[in-house]
């Protein structure tokens, strides 16, 4: 049986409410059409302290461009978007776990389009500080969709669908994750992450034109690489591509960096020092172990009860 975590709050509606409060009408455009944009977002405790949430103004802009991709109107300030994640973190964080929040425009009033009103909510569910275990994957026959039927560059929970139906697909033959291929055949993305595979000490990716959403962790990866002089190209992957693979991964928000120790059934070589060697310096860099200036981290909320300076430990990226 699945256990989901329902936390005490949610942010809705411009303050937070009780968990079981936070519902929305059956006749709204978000209920009757799945009508949304959101964006994930994950927090890290870092060493001297405070709780900081990554790159809090890229997933604001991010959400900003799926609004306007589906007309839905973004009213919230970059500040009221912090303030709104603030408020739920300070209310849920509990020391040593990790959160990642679900920041969620809904449309709640309007008719095709005419008349459109979106309300902000904003969901937050812990996560224990460990290193993800490497999984199984598969490749799926559900496809990723056609940019002019619906954009993989709209994070959007209508975009999800294809993906529920995969991994359905995979759960029947025990794969963890399953990876979308496009209308030619290539690799788009995993139902719920990007995807980084290793040929000859070089780390390839799908750009975004393959159907690949563009992903922030995927940008923080691509300058991480770089900084431990690992050779990072974004191009077209053939299926076949993956099979014969040295390593490959996933990685996202919520999936962070997930080594994979199969393929098809196929199994992939035990050793896995490119991805691995990446995986470490991007928990190194988001928990504050050893930062790097391109990954920005915002600290919300307070530590053990006790309130901290609301500053942004922001860093510019080096030109």
């Amino acid at each position: 049986m699945l256990n989901l975590q329902q936390p005490k709050f949610v942010y809705m509606g411009g303050k937070l409410r009780r968990w079981e409060e936070a519902t929305l009408h059956v006749g709204c455009e978000a209920v009757n059409r799945g009508l949304n944009v959101f964006e994930g977002l994950k927090g890290y405790w870092q060493p001297d302290g405070p709780f900081a949430v990554v790159m809090l103004q890229r997933h604001y802009e991010r959400l900003q461009k799926s609004a306007r991709l589906l007309h839905i109107p973004c009213l919230s300030s970059f500040e009221e978007y912090k303030n709104s994640i603030e408020q739920l973190a300070s209310s849920l964080l509990e020391p040593d776990r990790d959160m990642w929040f679900r920041t969620t425009l809904f449309v709640t009033e309007g008719h095709w389009g005419e008349g459109t009103v979106a309300d902000l909510v904003v969901t937050a569910f812990h996560q224990d500080k460990v290193i993800p275990s490497p999984i199984d994957l598969g490749v799926s026959t559900w496809q990723r969709s056609l940019d002019v039927a619906l954009p993989a560059r709209i994070k959007t929970s209508t975009n999800y669908q294809v993906a529920r139906l995969a991994r359905i697909e995979g759960r029947k033959r025990g794969w963890q994750e399953m990876i979308l291929l496009n209308q030619w055949g290539r690799v788009a993305e995993a139902t719920g992450a990007c995807i980084l595979m290793v040929r000859d000490g070089a780390i390839a990716t799908p750009p975004a034109t393959e159907g690949a959403l563009e992903s922030i962790t995927l940008e923080i990866l691509e300058v991480l690489a770089e900084s431990l002089g690992i050779p990072f190209v974004r191009r077209p992957i053939d299926r076949t591509e993956l099979l014969v693979a040295d390593e490959i991964a996933l990685c996202g928000t919520l999936a962070e960096v997930v080594l994979a120790k199969s393929i098809e059934g196929l199994p992939l070589p035990e050793e896995t020092p490119v991805l691995r060697a990446l995986q470490t310096r991007y928990f190194e860099a988001v928990r504050g172990m050893k930062p790097h200036p391109f990954v920005h981290m915002s600290t919300v909320g307070s530590t053990c009860g006790m309130a901290w300076p609301q500053t942004d430990v922001a860093y510019a990226r080096k030109t």
